[in-house]
């Protein structure tokens, strides 16, 4: 873990929240914010914000011993904070609950994993794909 923001009684609920943090974990920071600059939703500017955070803890870091350009989400958790409760009023003279939710996000940025000595392997390639046989039809 190399920095990390966390954003506490946010006016949105967590259920919002969560279709938008799943598109942008395990991206670098630089694609996951292009991606949310170009999403309609209200949730995609709050996880902006907070990754942006995240990475301006990172640029503050004194000991840097990564590249700015090369962090990536490694955790981004958006769990439930306390909802407030209000009531409307129903019929036959009830009154109905209604929860306005709020949410805490947490975002963690790393940076990629160099083992020092050894050089980094290319993929390995794919043999030849050897064509079958025709199948004869018939009998």
């Amino acid at each position: 873990m190399v920095t990390r923001a966390l954003e506490k009684y946010l006016r949105i609920s967590p259920k919002k929240l969560r279709l938008i943090a799943s598109m942008v974990s395990k991206k670098k920071v630089t694609n996951a914010i292009y991606l949310l600059l170009n999403t309609n939703k209200k949730g995609a500017a709050i996880i902006k914000g907070v990754i942006e955070s995240a990475l301006n803890n990172a640029k503050r870091k004194p000991e840097k011993t990564f590249d700015v350009e090369e962090l990536f989400i490694s955790k981004i958790a958006v769990n439930m904070g306390p909802a407030l409760r209000r009531f409307r009023a129903m019929s036959m003279g009830r009154a109905g609950e209604i929860r306005k939710r709020t949410s805490h996000v947490l975002v963690e940025l790393d940076a990629p994993r160099k083992i020092p000595g050894k050089a980094q392997r290319a993929p390995k390639k794919q043999g030849k794909i050897k064509p079958k046989k025709p199948v004869k039809a018939g009998k």
